[in-house]
């Protein structure tokens, strides 16, 4: 998880420094974060199925790798399509990454238990978190961006060797395993087209033309062929019978507030702090403590608090009302707003995500069988992915329209007066990511001033969800957790069906289908598959 994690972080506050590098736009910024949410979002549910069917350990290994291997292809990129291509891979990984561990967990830890184990991979999450965008910053600024990629892949080896040595996982039950190729397929066209139709929508073609018709339409009917399909192949990726759940629908719902949330947070802070703020990529990551800190404890000792006392709900009420203010505080900032006030905005908005991300993927194990566990979990994991993508990609679109709307009225009346506020004004107008450092004075602020309020608006887009979370969290059951892991879970089904099948087989015996009695003496020699004692009443002292 800690590689997973670091894999998102390391980048974060580099990403401007490597789409100018790469001469890449503020569209194809967006793509280089969503490539990877996306491929995450559409290989989650997958991973988490085949964990139900597959050797979970082989599964953690594979992903594993996939993941080392896109990120070192990426460090050696030479335009902005190579790295967006090997996002792609990475992304691939990290699916399975992320549900994988959520499995692995549930099957050797109680619900009961799992809480403060969920709240120590909350602070491992948070603590990449919090290193990432620290070390990521200082490599950049020292060996160059480049170096980002590679560092986590010493993390890698290390995680290989450890699983190889220490991991030991039940194996699924041994049965033919059926894989829903067309689900996947339909899936990831879905998805993708849906993605795309939503981030250059207005921008590479317009809402009302015969491409984005083609694209929202053709998304829309992809989907639904999904579902359907889902309904009737013998072992679907995301089982609609889940959402008969109430539990797993209303976490679902909260998901996505909270998805939209994270990732729209880790993408537009770091652009918030180099384009809004003048800060190098290391201040840049310096500035993100805030918030990781209230995320981290947040997670630790909630976590521990609900092992504890076993209560969840008003922890997680509380959270995603802690949500709702830090994303309405951060659709307030400025490119001069006092750093005293956006590092409160972070703590408060870090501290709401720490106590409802881990939470919910607990209490949807909780109420699934453990036949579902790795598609229930990942099922969340999904959802939360591809709305925080697709929220992501909607909040770049805003990002991206605003800022140059607001350039438009700063440069209104503005006259160069030297060739270096001309070429500085022919490079805004291209499009590019702006490299603040090479920008003049007079030039900067202008720009400064453009992106703080144009980040401003994004956040605002998240509100109403946010809202929507909390209704959500409020309506969920609360049932109490349980005591059991899933192994145990599982080795007393496949007992409860052995003792089934006995009293099957017991019943089918005789033509009456009753079970054939026999006295002490004739037990020895009874015939068929179970013998019943029968002693005279004396005998039983009655």
């Amino acid at each position: 998880m800690f590689v997973a994690v670091l894999s998102g972080t390391v980048v974060s506050t580099s990403l401007p420094v490597i789409v100018a590098d790469l001469g890449g736009t503020q569209a194809q910024y967006t793509w280089v974060i969503t490539a990877s949410l996306l491929a995450t979002a559409v290989s989650t549910p997958i991973w988490g199925k085949l964990s139900d069917l597959l050797d979970r350990k082989v599964l953690v290994q594979l992903s594993l790798i996939l993941f080392t291997v896109g990120t070192v292809i990426a460090g050696f990129s030479q335009d902005i399509d190579m790295l967006i291509a090997m996002r792609v891979v990475q992304g691939l990984g990290v699916g399975g990454l992320m549900s994988l561990v959520m499995v692995a967990v549930a099957l050797i830890i109680s619900p009961r238990e799992r809480g403060k184990y969920m709240g120590v991979v909350g602070g491992i999450m948070a603590f990449a978190t919090i290193g990432g965008p620290l070390l990521g910053g200082f490599l950049t600024d020292v060996w160059g961006w480049r170096s980002n990629f590679w560092i986590g892949v010493p993390f890698a080896i290390v995680a290989l060797i450890l699983l190889q040595l220490t991991l030991h996982l039940p194996k699924p039950e041994a049965k033919k395993v059926s894989i829903d190729y067309l689900g996947v397929v339909l899936l990831a066209v879905g998805v993708s087209a849906l993605l795309i139709w939503v981030s250059m929508g207005g921008q590479q073609f317009e809402w009302d033309s015969m491409t984005s018709w083609v694209l929202g339409v053709g998304a829309g009917v992809v989907l639904v062929a999904f579902v359907l399909v889902e309904m009737f192949v013998k072992e679907p990726i995301v089982p609609m019978s889940l959402f008969r759940n109430r539990t797993f629908t209303l976490s679902v719902i909260a998901s996505i507030a909270i998805g939209v949330s994270m990732f729209a947070t880790s993408v537009f802070l770091a652009q918030y702090f180099q384009l809004a703020r003048g800060a190098t990529p290391t201040e840049s990551g310096l500035m993100t403590i805030p918030m990781i800190v209230g995320q981290m404890s947040a997670s630790i000792i909630i976590g521990q608090l609900v092992s504890r006392f076993g209560k969840w709900k008003g922890w997680m009420l509380l959270g995603s009302v802690l949500a709702l203010v830090g994303v309405s505080l951060m659709a307030t900032l400025e490119y001069d707003t006092p750093f005293p006030l956006v590092a409160v905005y972070m703590f408060v908005l870090g501290a709401g995500l720490g106590m409802v991300m881990q939470n919910l993927t607990l209490i949807v194990q909780n109420d699934t069988p453990p036949q579902q566990l790795g598609a229930a979990s990942s099922g969340v994991n999904f959802f939360r992915t591809i709305a925080g993508t697709i929220g992501v990609t909607i909040m770049g679109s805003v990002l991206a329209t605003n800022v140059t709307e607001y350039l438009k009225d700063g440069f209104a009346g503005f006259k160069p007066t030297s060739p270096e506020e001309l070429e500085a004004l022919k490079m805004l107008g291209s499009g590019d990511v702006p490299k603040m450092a090479d920008l003049p004075e007079s030039i900067r602020q202008i720009v400064e001033s453009a992106y703080g309020s144009g980040i401003a608006d994004a956040f605002f887009l998240a509100i109403p969800l946010a809202v929507l979370g909390i209704i959500a969290i409020a309506f969920i059951k609360n049932k109490p957790l349980s005591t059991k892991n899933a192994a145990e879970e599982l080795r007393e089904r496949a007992e409860e069906s052995a003792i089934e099948v006995a009293e099957a087989e017991v019943g089918s015996y005789t033509p009456t289908g009753g079970i054939r009695t026999v006295s002490a003496e004739d037990a020895s020699a009874a015939q068929g598959s179970v013998a019943v004692l029968e002693r005279e009443d004396e005998e039983r002292g009655r």
